[in-house]
């Protein structure tokens, strides 16, 4: 007797009944092994069709309905103008042996339907059809049909002829939700909407299928940033969003206060609201306005009634412009300004901002416990409108102290200089940023294939080839100097800024370096020291620092990269350089005083790591509640 094969059983979410639709439509046996099985779905609906179902025929009617008429009183009953025709040609008719009332008509009935939805539920890029005969499960059109209605149904799978996209969808047999929508009002059920346009409604903007298949890639880019630093032992550290010191020295902040805003609550004088209040100076200038209207009436004297509006309009101004200049005298200093705040009465007792960068704190978990990462948003109070660039983006950023490459590299080598001893430290930070960034470029290929698909089909069809050449490819690494020489050399590019020492590299700069010199990430290490932050560590020519940047071809930078400065009097000094506050630094020199210890760590700008493996163009466009000057919505 032969055994029969187990049922499969589709696995529920835990804490759910509900099965998402990527466990459907994209099972590892294949969606037709599925088929009879009996599931709970849930989505939002993407786009619907109604079909109507044939109306039944009036002999149907008539034996439901009419019984005990005679066909010709259906028919006169049902069409008055037949009963004038049949008047006509065949006469009165002939009275019934017993008097038969016609009964009122029922009205007509509603016509059942089948409806057709695809609906998404955010797990995939793919809509599973669910289809509803109105006979089973009862719904009303105007409930279930609009775009972007929820519904959550219990229904079988089945299969779906082989000429149609899809070859399985659910028939409903019951709906156990239905969340509807204002279809003239949600910005979603009008035609596909750009990206720029979809940042208006970022409490939406997760419903389309592009922004979700984004927001599955970001995810599963944080988790592999997990897996990898758990992976090679780092300790994942939380660093405070609120400090006290100016992380990179030369960066705008943004202030944390409680002191701005606080008021007198008292009545305004006079009665007179702030919103009723123009300057003072529009009022000067309006009552000189009327003042020459009512000279030039009075010249000319023709009109009596105007000038004794003209007269009172200006008696009037006259009085708005004296209580506001009054107004101005008695009104309490209100607006004061940040320099001469008088911070021992604020929340922390003293000036503190929004973090630009977390790594002065994460370094003090490395000088105790080796190696650390943090992952977390940092805040930058530029107004410059940049796609790269928002006030408010995500960064990780790692440690790394008694590293061990180092070592490795003294003992493979037979002599080792004092150069290379001292840029063992650095040497870490650059090997582990460029296997985080290959790691991240293949974890995302190989787990995120249908989403890489879509943004491939719909946004850039190179981007999977990119991303593999990236993960396979060596990366060049040069120094500043020769990144110069190298751009120094380009005859038919006119770069905006003019090139020479000491100056940044812009992002003209870097694109050509990364886009049309090597045509793959580069590495640029040995930075001028003016360029980087006062933390850095200074190299012997005393003019550089050891600092890098790993930058990607049509993104720029992602990461950039540093050895710390170990020296306590060269980073005493690098405060007084930067014009810095001593104060606010003593508890980093302290790392310096108590057991020193050489580190490096860089930091990966996480929002550009997923508009790289996206395709996409603005940073704004993968993240999901955007702050940018001027822009925060929600």
């Amino acid at each position: 007797m032969e055994s029969q094969e187990p049922k499969v059983t589709v696995s529920p979410l835990m804490y759910s009944n509900r099965v998402t639709l990527k466990t459907i439509l994209e099972s590892s046996d294949g969606e037709m092994v599925l088929v009879g099985e009996t599931v709970v779905v849930g989505g939002w609906v993407k786009c619907y069709k109604e079909v109507k179902k044939h109306r039944t025929s009036d002999t149907d009617h008539a034996s439901a309905g009419r019984q005990g008429l005679t066909c010709l009183g259906i028919l006169k009953s049902r069409i008055p103008r037949f009963r004038t025709i049949i008047r006509i040609l065949c006469g009165p008719a002939r009275p019934p042996a017993v008097r038969e009332e016609l009964k009122p008509l029922d009205p007509e009935p509603t016509l059942p339907s089948t409806f057709f939805l695809q609906i998404n539920d955010g797990s995939c890029t793919s809509c599973l059809q669910v289809v509803i005969d109105s006979t089973i499960a009862p719904v009303s059109a105007g409930q279930i049909l609009p775009t972007g209605t929820c519904i959550l149904a219990q229904g079988v799978l089945e299969e779906l002829s082989a000429n149609e996209k899809q070859i399985i969808q659910l028939k409903a047999e019951k709906i156990l939700h239905v969340g509807t929508v204002e279809q003239d009002k949600y910005p979603l059920s009008r035609e596909r909407l750009p990206l720029d346009s979809l940042r208006e409604y970022p409490h939406i903007r997760p419903r389309t299928t592009m922004v979700s298949s984004v927001t599955r890639i970001r995810s599963t880019l944080e988790f592999a940033t997990h897996t990898f630093f758990q992976k090679y032992g780092f300790l994942h550290v939380q660093v405070p969003i609120i400090t006290t010191t100016d992380t990179e020295g030369f960066s705008e902040k943004f202030h944390v206060t409680t002191l701005l805003g606080k008021t007198s609550k008292e009545k305004e004088p006079f009665g007179v609201s702030d919103a009723d209040v123009v300057s003072l100076e529009t009022a000067k200038a309006a009552v000189k306005e009327k003042s020459a209207v009512v000279e030039q009436l009075k010249r000319s004297g023709n009109n009596k009634e105007s000038l004794i509006v003209a007269v009172q309009d200006l008696q009037k101004t006259n009085e708005l412009a004296r209580l506001i200049e009054e107004r101005e005298k008695s009104k309490p200093e209100t607006a004061v300004k940040p320099d001469v705040l008088n911070f021992n009465d604020d929340f922390f007792g003293r000036p503190s901002y929004l973090t630009v960068s977390g790594r002065l704190h994460l370094e003090s978990y490395a000088c105790d416990i080796g190696n650390v990462y943090s992952f977390g948003p940092r805040f930058l109070a530029d107004k410059t409108e940049s796609s790269k660039h928002v006030a408010e983006m995500w960064t990780v950023e790692v440690e790394m102290a008694l590293s061990e490459l180092g070592v490795r590299l003294c003992i493979l080598k037979a002599h080792v200089c004092l150069i290379d001893i001292l840029h063992w430290s650095f040497q870490d930070a650059m090997e582990c940023a460029e296997d985080y960034f290959k790691f991240l470029c293949k974890w995302i290929l190989d787990n995120c294939p249908e989403d890489m698909k879509f943004v491939s089909k719909t946004i850039d069809n190179t981007i999977t080839h990119r991303l593999e050449y990236m993960t396979t490819s060596s990366y060049d690494k040069i120094s500043y100097g020769e990144a110069v020489e190298i751009l120094r050399k380009v005859p038919d590019k006119a770069f905006e800024t003019q090139l020479q020492w000491g100056v940044p590299l812009t992002a003209e700069h870097l694109s050509y370096l990364a886009d049309d010199h090597y045509k793959r990430p580069v590495i640029i290490y040995d930075y001028p020291k003016a360029v980087k932050p006062f933390y850095v560590h200074l190299n012997e020519d005393g003019k550089t620092v050891a600092a890098f940047e790993l930058v990607v071809p049509k993104i720029g930078t992602v990461i950039t990269g540093s050895q710390n400065e170990e020296s306590f009097n060269v980073l005493s000094t690098r405060i007084t350089e930067f014009d810095l506050s001593i104060d606010q630094y003593e508890w980093y020199l302290d790392l310096r005083r108590h057991g020193t210890v050489k580190n490096s760590g860089f930091s990966l700008r996480f929002d550009l790591m997923v508009l790289l493996t996206t395709g996409l163009i603005d940073v704004r466009d993968v993240i999901p509640f955007p702050r940018s000057h001027g822009k925060a919505n929600s």
